[in-house]
């Protein structure tokens, strides 16, 4: 299935060899270098695998997954590669994941120990500072044809993909996370979704709102939009969910944070389909409005 509420990812210019001193360092010997554990021969070897981004290298400097910015989603940082044939004129693929701030997918074809990454899409969140310089250039090595190669140390796998102008991305294979399940699951809401296919557009909610949701096995719903409190009723059934009325506290916030409210409070009406991938939940209306929730933490 295509990432339908994606847009097409246009990265940043990077500015010469600047780099953060917070996330950059100068590369070793073997920058850019290809590990000697082995080609990749085999679309196995790479698919299916959650494999969590260690560095990238580009113009002969490395850069390290900036593990420190907690107030992102570093610690959720993945790539899963689903190789398949490309859908025409629908932007992203299921291969991809993100690094920490923004969600992307990509086509990808697997030949041996090529790797063949085309039509990558995005969400569109600004995340500034080193989280938003490590993921502009991850992508700009993580798309066209790159040479794969696995080395395998301790019992865990590194797989490290390099173009041929030397840029390369390390990842090291990562435990694959439990599904959490749909009810008695905080899903907290961190992305509102407007508009349909090509047109959709995505935006993070803004610094303060702290918008989350519940569903409990007695059908019912709760949790915050953003300012106010709410409950109410909620039935799902063949991949849909539909909302009655909800009973929310009135409290006033600040003037962003109300508007994203409320804007949420429409999608929250009646009936929507959801998707849940992973730790990802997605709520998508008739309209194509809609919202992006992660898994926090489980109901008592």
């Amino acid at each position: 299935m295509k990432r339908t509420t994606s847009v097409k990812y246009a990265p940043a210019a990077l500015a010469g060899a600047a780099v953060l001193a917070a996330c950059g360092t100068e590369s070793g010997s073997d920058s850019g270098s290809v590990g000697d554990g082995g080609k990749t021969t085999d679309a196995a070897d790479v698919a299916d695998i959650r494999w969590v981004p260690q560095k990238v290298t580009v113009d002969g400097k490395t850069y390290d997954l900036p593990t420190g910015e907690k107030q992102f989603r570093v610690d959720q940082a993945h790539i899963t590669f689903k190789p398949g044939a490309a859908e025409p004129d629908v932007g992203g693929g299921e291969s991809g994941g993100s690094v920490g701030c923004n969600d992307f997918g990509a086509d990808v074809e697997i030949d041996g120990d090529t790797v063949k990454i085309t039509d990558l899409a995005s969400t569109q969140m600004g995340c500034p500072g080193p989280v938003q310089e490590f993921e502009e250039r991850f992508q700009s090595v993580f798309t066209g044809t790159l040479k794969a190669a696995i080395e395998e140390r301790d019992g865990t796998k590194t797989l490290t993909l390099t173009r041929s102008d030397g840029d390369s991305i390390t990842l090291a294979e990562g435990a694959d996370e439990p599904k959490p399940a749909l009810k008695g699951t905080k899903w907290t809401i961190d992305t509102l979704v407007s508009g349909k296919g090509d047109d959709a557009t995505a935006q993070s909610l803004p610094k303060g709102a702290k918008a989350h949701l519940t569903l409990s096995r007695d059908g019912s719903v709760s949790g915050n939009l953003g300012c106010n409190n709410f409950r109410g009723k909620a039935t799902v059934k063949d991949g849909s969910i539909e909302f009655g009325p909800l009973s929310t506290t009135r409290m006033l916030c600040e003037g962003s944070v109300m508007k994203a409210e409320r804007e949420l409070t429409e999608i929250l009406v009646g009936k929507g389909s959801y998707q849940q991938k992973d730790q990802e939940l997605t709520l998508t209306t008739a309209s194509g409005d809609g919202l992006v929730a992660r898994a926090k933490t489980q109901e008592k």
